[in-house]
């Protein structure tokens, strides 16, 4: 039975942690926001989805320009700097004495309306700023497996509709996708662009090899993720031929291997789209390339 990509271990520390709203620590069960919070309301809001590995936030600088370019695309004042931000995040993972295998939530809203309603102008607080901080790891894969993915009739949309390189709260797109997916007993949405190229998964990422070279997509209609990104460089710094490029499903279906990417469970081979086996299932080159990426981890630490 599928199960999703985002599988994690559960952990019963995880009961007990706190969480951030707005600069004040909550219990879980106390931690809420107002009914006419915008995120609520509209789904007015952006958010990252980061990592705390050894004492430090994973790639924390790539994720701070995303959130803060996506919160100016809005007109949203999120009301802190970066580094004060960074610096909450921090203080909340202390204050859950946490320092490895951690995955954040940081959500930012446009704040509480006077009234239910879109105009931004009826907003009568400041930015709602909530992290939640879990001890959350990717429940691994058994050897040699790896996710199944179906194609979604839901397309990535243009950028005069709804842009999908902004991180924002509003994802019935995805979920639409996503519950699809899981009607088709497979893990994962792939989604096509309005051309009818791949773009991107619903909530990863996705990458095919060919020949040894490593293909995604365009980029024109998904988020630039922060670890494809990071998968991308990683190939140019390793001299492996990597391209962003429009394909379609026939060069999917011939790829010797694909995988999938996020901040969460990092590299994730896959082993089926849309009933086709990928490949001979050995993710030579996807092994090797979570070695580097792990490796780029390390260094971005010090």
């Amino acid at each position: 039975m599928a199960k999703g990509t985002h599988q994690y271990q559960d952990d019963p520390r995880n009961q007990s942690i706190v969480i951030n709203i707005n600069g004040e620590l909550f219990a879980r069960e106390e931690a809420k926001i107002s009914v006419f919070d915008s995120g609520f309301i509209l789904g007015d809001g952006v958010w990252e989805g980061i990592r705390l590995h050894q004492g430090k936030l994973a790639f924390i600088d790539m994720h701070m320009k995303r959130l803060y370019d996506g919160a100016k695309a809005l007109d949203m004042d999120i009301g802190l700097s970066q580094e004060q931000l960074v610096q909450r995040i921090y203080d909340t993972c202390k204050a859950n004495d946490m320092h490895d295998g951690v995955h954040i939530r940081l959500m930012v809203t446009r704040g509480i309306k006077a009234t239910p309603y879109q105009d931004p102008r009826v907003t009568i607080s400041s930015a709602t700023i909530v992290i939640i901080a879990e001890h959350k790891k990717a429940l691994g894969l058994a050897k040699g497996d790896g996710v199944r993915l179906f194609t979604t009739h839901v397309r990535r949309g243009y950028p005069d509709v709804q842009d999908p390189k902004l991180n924002t709260h509003s994802k019935l797109n995805c979920i639409f996708a996503c519950i699809q997916a899981a009607k088709a007993q497979a893990d994962e949405a792939l989604m096509l662009d309005p051309h009818g190229f791949v773009a991107t998964c619903n909530s990863t990422h996705f990458f095919i090899v060919r020949d040894n070279e490593v293909w995604t997509s365009s980029g024109d209609f998904c988020l630039d993720g922060i670890t494809r990104r990071n998968v991308i460089n990683v190939c140019k710094e390793h001299g492996i031929p990597v391209f962003e490029k429009n394909f379609t499903l026939s060069d999917v279906y011939g790829a010797d291997e694909a995988f999938i990417t996020g901040t969460f469970a990092g590299l994730t081979p896959v082993k089926e789209v849309d009933g086709r086996m990928i490949g001979s299932g050995s993710q030579t080159l996807t092994k090797t390339l979570e070695a580097y990426y792990i490796q780029r981890i390390e260094r971005d630490h010090g």
